[in-house]
């Protein structure tokens, strides 16, 4: 019995403490949940929620579950992480804002607290424990695609609405950006991490993310044991694609490449280039080492941008 009395003394601590700072987003086209991150009496107010959720508007409102309504502008969105970044003038009658966590720190097993404001279900709680990491989820804008990195997998429910809402910790901290229902008591949520906060600046900054396009297309394999053993490197990437006219083709790069190290640091999978492949990374040399018919081969790629 006091287990389950802690366990729910925390989840009530944390519902307590992120449910008024989640609020009730409705736009032109759609509605979801959005997480308070920043209030600046002189700069305004700035909530976090899923590009999906606010799509192609560029204002709506926000509702916090005390009543208090405010007129949101669309500062910037990124289909490609799912995440938008919204900011009112207002302040008035605003909470401080939700913390932010690291989702790099979860382990599988670790309890987890969805919070949302789905219009109509004001301060939606539900619980659960992470139930798988390093997920990807496949997003697409116009004809760019890209892979939405280490999702956090969760069966806590997510209820209508709940999209843009807070995935918080036992200590209250916001760790994701909860995004989809993929099926039956599966639920997944864009972490919160050095990447996404990397991309969030952006978008605060410029109103869009920047991003670097080489050209390829990759499976995680594994490394045979001869270079494993040399290197201390177990898996790499197999391209299985190189994009025509692409970067990467015109640095040499082929189909059937072990990628090993991208930019001086070792890759083992798709996201290790990804993390690289932002704004700055455009027309700056961008050194690539693979394994090819046995041998190692170093090439230059310089990345050009992501239209």
């Amino acid at each position: 019995m006091d287990e389950l009395d802690s366990y729910s003394r925390t989840v009530s601590a944390v519902a307590a403490e992120l449910t008024a700072r989640v609020a009730a987003v409705q736009v032109r086209r759609g509605s979801g949940s959005a997480v308070l991150v920043e209030v600046d009496a002189d700069d305004g107010a700035v909530l976090v929620t899923n590009a999906h959720v606010v799509g192609d508007a560029d204002r709506g409102r926000a509702e916090f579950v005390d009543g208090t309504g405010l007129d949101v502008a669309v500062v910037g969105t990124d289909p490609l992480s799912d995440l938008a970044v919204l900011r009112t003038r207002s302040t008035t009658g605003l909470p401080t804002p939700a913390r932010l966590g690291d989702a790099d720190e979860l382990v599988v097993g670790q309890l987890v607290v969805a919070v949302g404001n789905p219009l109509g279900l004001a301060g939606s709680v539900t619980a659960g424990v992470v139930s798988a990491l390093g997920r990807a989820l496949p997003t697409r804008s116009g004809r760019a695609g890209r892979v939405v990195e280490d999702v956090i997998q969760t069966d806590a429910a997510l209820n209508p609405g709940n999209s843009g809402g807070a995935l918080a910790d036992g200590r209250g901290r916001v760790v994701g950006i909860n995004t989809a229902v993929a099926g039956v008591g599966l639920g997944l949520a864009v972490p919160v991490n050095a990447t996404t906060r990397r991309i969030l600046a952006a978008l605060r900054a410029d109103g869009r993310v920047r991003r670097a396009y080489l050209g390829v297309v990759g499976s995680p394999a594994p490394v045979p044991a001869a270079v494993a053993d040399r290197y201390a490197r177990t898996n790499g990437l197999r391209l299985v694609e190189v994009v025509p006219g692409s970067p990467a083709a015109r640095a040499g790069l082929r189909a059937g490449d072990l990628v090993l190290d991208v930019g001086r640091t070792p890759v083992h999978d798709a996201q290790g280039i990804q993390r690289q492949l932002f704004g700055d990374a455009v027309g700056v040399p961008l050194p690539v080492t693979v394994l090819r018919n046995g041998a190692m081969v170093d090439v230059i790629a310089v990345p050009t941008e992501l239209g």
